[in-house]
Protein backbone atom coordinates (compact mmCIF):
# COMPACT_ATOMS: atom_id res chain seq x y z
CA UNK A 1 0.00 0.00 0.00
CA UNK A 2 1.47 3.28 -0.52
CA UNK A 3 2.55 4.86 2.49
CA UNK A 4 0.88 8.52 1.66
CA UNK A 5 -2.37 6.83 1.49
CA UNK A 6 -1.64 4.74 4.89
CA UNK A 7 -0.83 7.70 6.70
CA UNK A 8 -3.74 9.80 5.46
CA UNK A 9 -6.00 7.12 6.29
CA UNK A 10 -4.85 6.75 9.68
CA UNK A 11 -5.13 10.89 10.30
CA UNK A 12 -8.55 10.27 9.07
CA UNK A 13 -9.35 7.14 10.79
CA UNK A 14 -7.73 9.03 13.89
CA UNK A 15 -9.60 12.15 13.44
CA UNK A 16 -13.41 10.33 13.19
CA UNK A 17 -12.64 8.29 16.00
CA UNK A 18 -12.06 11.31 17.88
CA UNK A 19 -15.08 12.96 16.76
CA UNK A 20 -16.97 9.95 17.97
CA UNK A 21 -15.06 10.19 21.44
CA UNK A 22 -16.10 13.84 21.55
CA UNK A 23 -19.74 12.67 20.77
CA UNK A 24 -19.98 14.23 17.34
CA UNK A 25 -20.84 11.88 14.04
CA UNK A 26 -18.23 12.95 11.83
CA UNK A 27 -16.65 10.03 10.21
CA UNK A 28 -13.77 10.79 7.85
CA UNK A 29 -13.83 9.21 4.71
CA UNK A 30 -11.72 8.99 2.04
CA UNK A 31 -13.48 9.84 -1.28
CA UNK A 32 -14.52 6.86 -3.25
CA UNK A 33 -12.50 8.59 -6.68
CA UNK A 34 -9.73 10.91 -6.67
CA UNK A 35 -8.22 12.50 -9.86
CA UNK A 36 -6.86 10.94 -12.72
CA UNK A 37 -3.21 11.01 -13.07
CA UNK A 38 -1.61 11.53 -16.70
CA UNK A 39 0.40 8.59 -16.20
CA UNK A 40 -2.48 6.33 -15.22
CA UNK A 41 -4.37 7.69 -18.49
CA UNK A 42 -0.99 7.17 -20.16
CA UNK A 43 -0.63 3.83 -19.21
CA UNK A 44 -4.20 2.73 -19.77
CA UNK A 45 -3.91 4.22 -23.65
CA UNK A 46 -0.62 1.81 -24.09
CA UNK A 47 -2.21 -1.37 -22.63
CA UNK A 48 -3.21 -3.86 -25.18
CA UNK A 49 -6.80 -5.10 -24.72
CA UNK A 50 -8.68 -8.17 -26.16
CA UNK A 51 -11.56 -7.05 -28.46
CA UNK A 52 -13.97 -9.16 -29.14
CA UNK A 53 -11.96 -11.77 -31.88
CA UNK A 54 -9.34 -11.88 -29.17
CA UNK A 55 -7.21 -9.06 -31.41
CA UNK A 56 -5.02 -6.85 -28.87
CA UNK A 57 -6.04 -3.48 -29.26
CA UNK A 58 -4.93 0.06 -27.64
CA UNK A 59 -6.98 3.03 -26.71
CA UNK A 60 -4.29 5.08 -28.32
CA UNK A 61 -5.62 3.62 -31.56
CA UNK A 62 -8.76 6.18 -31.13
CA UNK A 63 -6.19 9.30 -30.10
CA UNK A 64 -7.30 12.32 -31.01
CA UNK A 65 -10.89 12.65 -30.67
CA UNK A 66 -13.33 13.22 -27.48
CA UNK A 67 -13.57 9.51 -25.44
CA UNK A 68 -16.27 7.51 -22.81
CA UNK A 69 -14.50 5.17 -21.42
CA UNK A 70 -17.02 3.00 -19.52
CA UNK A 71 -15.55 0.32 -16.86
CA UNK A 72 -18.33 -2.37 -16.65
CA UNK A 73 -18.75 -6.52 -16.05
CA UNK A 74 -20.77 -8.76 -16.92
CA UNK A 75 -22.28 -9.77 -13.56
CA UNK A 76 -22.68 -6.10 -12.74
CA UNK A 77 -26.29 -5.29 -12.98
CA UNK A 78 -26.20 -1.50 -12.51
CA UNK A 79 -23.67 -1.97 -15.58
CA UNK A 80 -25.97 -4.32 -17.60
CA UNK A 81 -28.62 -1.15 -16.93
CA UNK A 82 -26.79 1.56 -18.19
CA UNK A 83 -25.63 0.04 -21.29
CA UNK A 84 -28.83 0.69 -23.32
CA UNK A 85 -28.06 3.73 -22.12
CA UNK A 86 -24.96 4.54 -23.34
CA UNK A 87 -25.80 3.03 -26.95
CA UNK A 88 -28.19 5.23 -27.52
CA UNK A 89 -25.60 8.51 -26.31
CA UNK A 90 -23.09 7.05 -28.76
CA UNK A 91 -25.77 7.21 -31.63
CA UNK A 92 -26.71 10.66 -30.94
CA UNK A 93 -22.96 11.70 -30.58
CA UNK A 94 -20.74 9.72 -33.40
CA UNK A 95 -18.13 12.41 -33.12
CA UNK A 96 -17.58 11.25 -29.29
CA UNK A 97 -15.44 7.71 -29.63
CA UNK A 98 -17.34 5.20 -27.07
CA UNK A 99 -15.42 2.44 -25.18
CA UNK A 100 -16.39 -0.41 -23.28
CA UNK A 101 -13.52 -1.98 -21.24
CA UNK A 102 -15.00 -5.11 -19.86
CA UNK A 103 -13.63 -6.35 -16.02
CA UNK A 104 -14.31 -9.97 -17.86
CA UNK A 105 -13.23 -12.17 -20.05
CA UNK A 106 -14.02 -12.29 -23.87
CA UNK A 107 -16.38 -15.26 -23.24
CA UNK A 108 -18.18 -13.90 -20.56
CA UNK A 109 -18.57 -10.49 -22.76
CA UNK A 110 -19.52 -12.49 -26.11
CA UNK A 111 -22.20 -14.39 -24.29
CA UNK A 112 -23.10 -11.27 -22.33
CA UNK A 113 -23.90 -9.08 -25.77
CA UNK A 114 -26.27 -11.91 -27.10
CA UNK A 115 -28.74 -10.56 -23.82
CA UNK A 116 -27.18 -6.61 -23.94
CA UNK A 117 -26.06 -5.70 -27.50
CA UNK A 118 -24.09 -2.33 -27.80
CA UNK A 119 -22.94 -1.01 -30.98
CA UNK A 120 -19.51 0.67 -29.38
CA UNK A 121 -16.52 -1.16 -29.32
CA UNK A 122 -16.04 -3.76 -26.25
CA UNK A 123 -12.25 -4.50 -24.67
CA UNK A 124 -11.50 -7.33 -22.12
CA UNK A 125 -9.45 -5.83 -19.24
CA UNK A 126 -9.51 -9.17 -17.16
CA UNK A 127 -9.64 -9.61 -13.61
CA UNK A 128 -6.35 -7.05 -13.11
CA UNK A 129 -8.91 -4.12 -14.25
CA UNK A 130 -9.41 -4.01 -10.75
CA UNK A 131 -6.13 -2.48 -10.29
CA UNK A 132 -6.25 -0.39 -13.21
CA UNK A 133 -9.53 0.88 -12.04
CA UNK A 134 -7.92 2.40 -8.54
CA UNK A 135 -5.09 3.71 -10.97
CA UNK A 136 -7.10 6.08 -12.35
CA UNK A 137 -8.89 7.24 -9.33
CA UNK A 138 -11.40 4.85 -8.29
CA UNK A 139 -10.13 3.61 -5.29
CA UNK A 140 -13.19 2.30 -4.45
CA UNK A 141 -12.81 -0.28 -7.69
CA UNK A 142 -16.58 -0.02 -7.51
CA UNK A 143 -18.10 -0.60 -11.04
CA UNK A 144 -19.81 0.88 -13.31
CA UNK A 145 -17.08 3.63 -13.70
CA UNK A 146 -17.40 6.11 -16.28
CA UNK A 147 -14.73 8.16 -17.85
CA UNK A 148 -15.22 11.13 -20.13
CA UNK A 149 -12.00 12.62 -22.15
CA UNK A 150 -11.69 15.43 -23.85
CA UNK A 151 -9.71 15.65 -27.46
CA UNK A 152 -6.69 16.04 -25.86
CA UNK A 153 -6.77 12.95 -23.68
CA UNK A 154 -8.10 14.92 -20.07
CA UNK A 155 -10.28 13.97 -18.12
CA UNK A 156 -13.45 15.81 -18.62
CA UNK A 157 -15.35 13.89 -16.06
CA UNK A 158 -15.27 10.50 -13.39
CA UNK A 159 -18.25 8.71 -12.88
CA UNK A 160 -18.47 5.92 -10.08
CA UNK A 161 -22.04 4.45 -10.61
CA UNK A 162 -24.74 4.32 -12.99
CA UNK A 163 -24.68 7.51 -15.30
CA UNK A 164 -27.71 9.99 -15.31
CA UNK A 165 -27.93 10.15 -18.79
CA UNK A 166 -28.98 13.87 -19.36
CA UNK A 167 -26.02 14.76 -17.27
CA UNK A 168 -23.55 12.67 -19.53
CA UNK A 169 -25.68 14.29 -22.46
CA UNK A 170 -24.55 17.89 -21.57
CA UNK A 171 -21.32 16.79 -20.46
CA UNK A 172 -20.79 15.54 -23.94
CA UNK A 173 -22.22 18.16 -25.53
CA UNK A 174 -19.76 20.43 -24.34
CA UNK A 175 -16.85 18.70 -25.93
CA UNK A 176 -18.06 19.22 -29.41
Amino acid sequence: MDRRLLLRTGAALAAALAGGAAGTASWAAVPAVQPTTAAALAALRARPMADLQGTARRLSEWQGRPMLLNFWASWCTPCAREMPQLDALQKQFPQIQFIGIGIDTVAKIRKFLLKVPVSYPLLALGASGIDTLRDLGDTAAGLPFTLILATDGSVKRSILGKIQPEDVRNTLASLI
